[in-house]
């Protein structure tokens, strides 16, 4: 069965994760400890599919991680016309545009940047990991080695997301991210990057819990809204995070 297929390959996935990745994951749990305790602040962006879903917010979830969410919409309903031959214009596309994101973003030197991206070879992940290096800031790459390494960059520099941060975190998806072949469809099936990505950030969340504890530190947490006194307690970590930047 196709299920059976996914379930066997998901956990190769996964346990490749386990046994090359955990220095990695240290090492970035380290560098956002490191930059906490100075009052710096975390934050994640996210060019791919899940994580500003997956890590903000959650039961169990810190809150100093922090999003940086962009929102460009342009509005205009018209009548129906063709657009052959009119180039799609994405953030990519737009000269300046990862400064412009820095820019307003509440983030500056010392602080942590985790870029999200699975094949990392687009403008938009490299140019902002290359922007926040030049700012000072500390940046880990959450990507796809092995696909990445097949493809050509667009940037201008030729890196790879991967060849543009300080610390590498591979989710480990194969080239096509795909991990079930469908002969009848001639295509493959079943992502593995987004659960990849996912257990990696929890753990590093993790680690980054225990190295605060072991610095005597209270690490604020979400826990379930629907947990007893929940509102009073999460207001109650929320104001420790504001205080403690932790």
């Amino acid at each position: 069965m196709y299920m059976d297929q996914y379930f066997t390959e998901m956990k190769k996935v996964l346990t490749k994760i386990e046994d090359t990745q955990k220095e990695n994951i240290l090492k970035a749990a380290d560098t956002i400890v490191n930059s906490l305790v100075k009052d710096g602040m975390w934050h994640i962006i996210d060019t791919g599919h899940m994580l500003m879903h997956e890590c903000i917010g959650r039961t169990g979830g810190m809150m100093a991680l922090r999003p940086i969410k962009v929102d460009c919409e342009v509005n205009n309903p018209t009548r129906f016309r063709s657009r052959q031959g009119k180039q799609k214009v994405t953030y990519d596309t737009v000269e300046g545009f990862p400064q412009f994101v820095l820019g307003q973003a509440n983030i500056r030197e010392g602080d942590v940047l985790i870029i999200g991206s699975v094949s990392g070879y687009n403008k938009m992940p490299v140019e902002l990991a290359l922007e926040a290096r030049r700012m000072g800031i500390k940046t880990i790459a959450l990507t796809s080695v092995q696909y990445s390494e097949r493809l050509t960059s667009k940037h201008p520099s030729k890196l790879r997301l991967f060849e543009a941060t300080d610390i590498v975190l591979d989710n480990c998806s194969n080239f096509s991210d795909t991990l079930v072949d469908v002969p009848e469809l001639n295509k493959r099936i079943c992502p593995s990057s987004g659960i990849g990505a996912a257990y990696i950030m929890w753990a590093l969340q993790s680690a980054v819990v225990e190295k605060l504890i072991e610095k005597g530190l209270n690490p604020s947490v979400y826990i379930s809204n629907h947990m007893p006194n929940a509102g009073i307690l999460n207001d109650e970590s929320w104001k420790n995070y504001e205080k403690n930047g932790y």
